[in-house]
């Protein structure tokens, strides 16, 4: 079976398993999908990541992390550029998530970079996800 939007696919699998309270979560791996984990680790919102090749297109391993033992550190990650409607900011418009609390993932001309990083090159692009 084929997958439309393998980025959505990843995004509810992490949410299901901070939900099931797992440490790990194994998902398809994809450049854009490795460089946004990258920044959901350096962000805090995951322990830490591995990717395991084999001979297909790889395997991310997510170490899930939980700020004590009931609360997971990503209350909710939503997709907010889809394949059916691609949505686009430029650099005025680039958004805050819950005032600064939360992060934007965008995909701009400097590569994958969160809603801080895109104001401070001043570069508009794809809005991603949210994540809070």
């Amino acid at each position: 079976m084929s997958v439309t939007d393998p980025l959505a696919d990843a995004f509810v699998k992490i949410k299901n398993a901070y939900r099931a309270r797992k440490e790990v979560v194994n998902l398809k791996g994809s450049k854009l999908l490795l460089a946004i984990i990258d920044i959901l680790k350096r962000e805090g919102y995951i322990k830490d990541y591995r990717f395991i090749e084999d001979n297909k297109q790889g395997i991310i391993r997510v170490y899930l992390k939980y700020l004590n033992k009931n609360s997971p550190a990503l209350i909710d990650i939503k997709r907010i550029s889809k394949p059916g409607r691609r949505v686009y900011v430029n650099k005025e418009e680039v958004p805050r998530v819950l005032r600064g609390i939360g992060t934007a993932i965008l995909t701009t001309s400097k590569g994958v970079v969160t809603d801080d990083q895109a104001r401070k090159l001043k570069v508009g692009g794809e809005v991603i996800c949210y994540v809070y």
